[in-house]
């Protein structure tokens, strides 16, 4: 069966007109675009609007509360030996930590995650110079970011500065990291 041809238009006649399908199809894909484009803008401005709103609905982290009646809490750390950074030639670090904490609660959780606390301690530890721990002030810096290592692997993160300043008790559980013996060789 074939299909007869096509007759040509008359004279005054205008040709047949496509369907509107196509026409359809590209409304639908043009409206289809514009809604997608709509979702995509309020999700980013949402969540642009919800990340700084977090500032003010973000939980607070627990309270350390210290109980100045009872004396304080030390936890000694078995001796670190480490090779410092060989910037300034071949050295070692022998050092022997303590750590103050808030409780004796906390210092039997301590011993949980001690392998954690112990290989950060070594990393911190062998990626310093020589020069870096000879001052006062190095050792001291070094012993605050013991501290923030050490809270951070017990789930409390360094408060900002301004949020210190208006706090003054412990942000996390270890308050103090105190040096009983730190030899560089």
């Amino acid at each position: 069966m074939s299909k007869a041809p096509a007759t040509p238009p008359a004279e005054g006649e205008e040709p047949p007109k496509k369907s509107k399908k196509l026409l359809i199809i590209i409304l639908v894909v043009v409206l289809l675009l514009v809604i997608a484009g709509g979702a995509a803008a309020f999700l980013l401005l949402g969540k642009k609007k919800a990340d700084s709103g977090d500032e003010a609905h973000e939980p607070d982290a627990p309270k350390i509360t210290v109980d100045t009646s009872k004396p304080p809490t030390f936890v000694n750390l078995d001796p670190f030996t480490v090779n410092l950074a060989p910037a300034e030639g071949s050295h070692y670090l022998q050092v022997v930590l303590v750590l103050k904490v808030v409780d004796q609660t906390i210092a039997d959780q301590l011993k949980v995650y001690m392998p954690e606390i112990r290989h950060e301690v070594n990393l911190l530890l062998s990626s310093k110079l020589p020069s870096e721990i000879a001052t006062v002030e190095g050792r001291e810096t070094l012993a605050d970011e013991i501290m923030v290592r050490t809270n951070y692997v017990l789930g409390f993160d360094k408060p900002r500065d301004d949020d210190r300043r208006r706090d003054k008790g412990p942000w996390g559980p270890v308050m103090s990291v105190l040096f009983n013996s730190l030899i560089v060789q």
